[in-house]
């Protein structure tokens, strides 16, 4: 373990990490992205930015058990959403940080099917979790929230910041479910990028000529599988004249607006956090990450999912 972990409490930096979900690095203008991201480019600008990482296993569950674990999918047992349960008896990153006296917590998104271990506190979504007036278990009780999901992570992850033990160094854990599908946005944001038209990607229209059997079979293009995904969703009304490529470009900006409006509300959540910190004298002697489980494709190869 580093030697860090154990140093005198007043040398030992805390650390707020950060997770999104599914977010594209084309949407933190950091890395040159389509929208402006002002809290996420602070932290590049007066930290340091990745610009090539990969992701372990490319799905919600599986990647976080990954993060947390250190270890491969088919070594900490958790290899897909819908029938695995993470084993909380193996070593995660916020065990050793407890162990070494640190206070730890997790809010906000979870998916891993058991409760959490490790963390002093924790106040997760159930599942994958709702946009709006979504549930949460705080310490094994239900609780009904009002509110966006987002917001309402940023609330509690802030109020954690305010009341935890100031005698102890501490890791937060802060999770997101945006900008996961089914891409709804805060009320705030809902309509913010409606007159507005985004660049498609030079193989929106991709052909996946000389590629592998998996590109062309992938069930993650925008058109259709974007449509079998929300064909029921009154959300989405596609313009009945449209056909072919056209109804694609249709379909490929209300993917985008939708997806870009949720990623506003991540980067509000982010400047909620540093200013929290800034506010408590907290910021200089405290590490902030941001990540998501994995990354997201825009349209590229004419695709909207990320496996």
């Amino acid at each position: 373990m580093p030697q860090a972990l154990y140093a005198a409490d007043h040398e030992r930096p805390n650390i707020v990490f950060i997770m999104s979900d599914d977010h594209a690095n084309k949407a933190i203008s950091a890395y040159g992205g389509l929208i402006e991201t002002p809290h996420l480019d602070r932290l590049a600008a007066e930290g340091m930015l990745f610009n090539n990482a990969f992701c372990t296993n490319s799905i919600c569950g599986p990647s976080r058990a990954v993060i947390l674990t250190g270890k491969y999918s088919h070594l900490n047992g958790f290899l897909v959403n819908e029938t695995t349960r993470f084993d909380g008896m193996q070593t995660t990153f916020p065990k050793l940080f407890q162990k070494a006296g640190y206070e730890t917590a997790v809010i906000g998104k979870w998916h891993l099917g058991t409760e959490p271990t490790g963390f002093d506190y924790w106040d997760v979504l159930p599942g994958q979790g709702e946009y709006y007036d979504p549930e949460f278990i705080n310490m094994g009780e239900v609780i009904e929230n009002e509110g966006y999901a987002t917001e309402i992570i940023a609330e509690k992850s802030v109020k954690w910041l305010r009341n935890r033990d100031s005698e102890k160094p501490f890791v937060l854990l802060s999770q997101h479910k945006a900008p996961h599908s089914d891409f709804n946005p805060s009320p705030k944001y809902m309509r913010h990028f409606d007159n507005h038209t985004f660049p498609e990607p030079e193989n929106l229209f991709d052909d996946y000529e000389g590629r592998s059997e998996g590109a062309s079979v992938s069930d993650m293009r925008i058109d259709p599988h974007l449509i079998l995904q929300y064909q029921w969703d009154e959300k989405l009304h596609i313009p009945e004249h449209l056909a072919g490529k056209e109804r694609t470009r249709w379909l490929y900006q209300w993917y985008m607006r939708r997806y870009l409006a949720c990623v506003l509300s991540v980067d509000d959540a982010v400047g909620s956090i540093l200013d929290a910190l800034d506010e408590l004298g907290l910021a200089e002697n405290t590490i902030v990450v941001y990540t998501s489980d994995q990354g997201f494709f825009l349209g590229e190869h004419g695709w909207y999912d990320k496996r």
